[in-house]
């Protein structure tokens, strides 16, 4: 029996998670898990960057968790842990950092980004590129999925790994990108050029996956359309960016194409098409609540995945980083 190849990813536990995180990349860690070896980590140590308020980790680990499982992810299937209950990786990190060039990671746009949004220029954000490498390649990662604004981030783990190999043999597995096309980038609902994120200080430009009915009605009754007379319900990043938006959310969470749903709503209004979003929306969220709120009552149960995950991935972490230090005439 062949072995199946690894797949590796990570999320941060900051905010409550987003339908854009869901569409983006949760809703395919799902499928992944039929085909592989799935290594899913909380990025605890990421999300120190960003994070006002620290003693509230844990809980935000196991809220992350709660949906995670209520999406679909299988402990059975795959592993899943908490970042900083592998020590492997800050390790492997320190080892990357010597391989690593300043102009590399001064060249980081979300770098430039985050520490002007965020008014820091912390050097763990500075770094956080090679802490995102050795995660990646600690396992032997062969297909990594990202959304668009990660692929830079891919593309150094990618050089480091080569360049390293080029000294010492081949160490490390060079990983694929695996990108989505329809969903990658979710946007804003007030500004269909900018990607929703959990951590928008205004709540109605996201749609949380713990949103209640009344909520989804304003934002979705709220979010940007356009002026176009008569209405034109079409896919058009450039010239129609709120409308694609809304389609991409409908089409990822009623899993119909876009092209069908353009049909569908061919000659109606855009009143029409937002109460369609939101009844389907609705159904959609409601469900996943239900299965969030299941899983979040019980801790010890939430406790027992991520010691039991965290054990799996340290087995694994070590045999990759025992030849490093061999390579390195550390041991």
């Amino acid at each position: 029996m062949l072995q199946k190849l690894t797949v590796f990813s990570g999320i941060q536990p900051t905010g409550n998670l987003t339908i854009g995180n869901y569409i983006g990349a949760l809703s395919q860690w799902v499928m992944l898990q039929k085909q592989y070896l799935c290594i899913y980590c909380i990025a605890d140590l990421h999300s120190l960057t960003v994070m006002k308020n620290v003693q509230n980790v844990n809980q935000n680990i196991l809220d992350t968790l709660s949906m995670l499982l209520a999406c679909g992810i299988n402990p059975e299937k795959s592993i899943i842990f908490a970042q900083s209950n592998v020590p492997q990786h800050t390790q492997l990190n320190w080892i990357l950092n010597c391989f690593a060039k300043f102009g590399e990671l001064s060249r980081m746009t979300q770098f430039k980004e985050k520490s002007h949004c965020n008014n820091t220029n912390v050097v763990a954000l500075f770094n956080y590129p090679i802490l995102m490498a050795a995660d990646i390649l600690l396992y032997g990662t062969h297909k990594v999925p990202v959304g668009k604004d990660q692929i830079q981030h891919l593309e150094l783990t990618r050089t480091l790994a080569k360049r390293f190999n080029n000294i010492y043999g081949n160490v490390f597995i060079v990983p694929e990108i695996i990108i989505r096309h329809h969903g990658s980038c979710i946007m804003s609902l007030s500004n269909p050029t900018k990607k929703m994120s959990k951590s928008d200080i205004n709540i109605n430009n996201i749609i949380s996956l713990l949103d209640n009915n009344k909520s989804i009605i304003y934002k979705i009754q709220h979010a940007i359309t356009d002026s176009d007379t008569p209405p034109l319900i079409k896919y058009d990043l450039i010239n129609k960016p709120g409308i694609s938006n809304l389609l991409n959310i409908l089409s990822n969470i009623t899993n119909t194409s876009i092209l069908k749903l353009e049909k569908e709503f061919d000659g109606q209004t855009y009143h029409y098409f937002k109460e369609y979003i939101i009844e389907h929306l609705n159904y959609f969220l409601n469900k996943l609540r239900e299965k969030y709120y299941f899983y979040r009552q019980d801790e010890n149960y939430l406790n027992n995945i991520l010691l039991y995950g965290s054990e799996k991935a340290k087995a694994k972490a070590s045999v990759l980083l025992n030849k490093i230090y061999h390579k390195l005439g550390l041991q």
